[in-house]
């Protein structure tokens, strides 16, 4: 395909992009204006049938629990994918870069920044962990928080180095965590079957509205859902910063 052609081709897919992006927008309520039946239904029925105080979180893992099954695929699918796509090739190595100016010296990280990464790093990890088991009771959740944890990994890098990285990067947990998050939403959702619900259905003591332990089945479904996002974007991070700062091409 000629420049001029991929030109055309873009011009066209992006005006039929906006335009449908101007539809959309215009048809959204405006801010402030009344909710829905269905958002004022959930907002009455989800803390007396779920006892949750975040009707998100019922919404997400509960009520459409299955819309979040296929996300939780479909990000799995594309950890997978680009792992596949970015592993190294024949004529690739993993080495560190030369450094093309032998006269310039780059120094070490400061120790100062090396120690804002780690606290840093550790405020990520138990704010993560907070918003991941409060999902049910305040905004947050598994995906939110799972976010959070893996935004660790980079601050590490961001204030030390990605040989300080690689060196205590848990490798088989991340990918562990990955797979483990995806099973563990099927099996919770074969929870139901055995109790002789249908699938996916919160059959798991609901607690105490306004406790820790609350929900059911919710809070189970917001920590694999941190765990398999937490490591899949661990992983994402680990894979684009080995293609750019190690893979090179073997010399002939």
């Amino acid at each position: 395909m000629s420049r001029r052609a991929r030109l055309v081709f873009f011009a066209v897919a992006a005006a039929a992009l906006a335009v449908t992006l101007a539809v959309g927008l215009a048809g959204l309520p405006s801010f402030g204006s009344q909710i829905t039946a269905y958002a004022a239904m959930l907002n009455e029925l989800a803390p007396r049938q779920r006892h949750v105080t975040d009707v998100v979180s019922a919404i997400t893992f509960d009520y459409r629990g299955i819309d979040t099954l296929f996300e939780e695929f479909i990000l799995l699918s594309a950890v997978a994918g680009i792992s596949v796509l970015l592993r190294p090739l024949s004529d690739e190595t993993r080495q560190l870069p030369e450094d093309k100016a032998p006269d310039r010296s780059i120094p070490p990280p400061s120790p100062a920044v090396w120690l804002l990464a780690v606290f840093l790093s550790s405020l990520l990890v138990l704010t993560g962990i907070e918003t991941v088991t409060h999902g049910q009771l305040t905004p947050g959740g598994g995906f939110q928080g799972g976010v959070i944890l893996a935004s660790a990994f980079y601050v590490v890098y961001l204030g030390t180095s990605y040989v300080t990285v690689e060196r205590f990067r848990p490798t088989p947990l991340l990918e562990a965590s990955d797979g483990v998050g995806a099973s563990g939403y099927v099996f919770i959702g074969l929870l139901g079957l055995l109790a002789g619900a249908s699938f996916l259905s919160n059959v798991v003591g609901l607690g105490v509205t306004g406790n820790l332990i609350s929900g059911g089945t919710i809070p189970l479904l917001n920590l694999v859902v941190g765990l398999e996002v937490a490591g899949g974007f661990a992983i994402l991070a680990s894979e684009f910063l080995d293609q750019t700062a190690v893979i090179r091409t073997r010399r002939r």
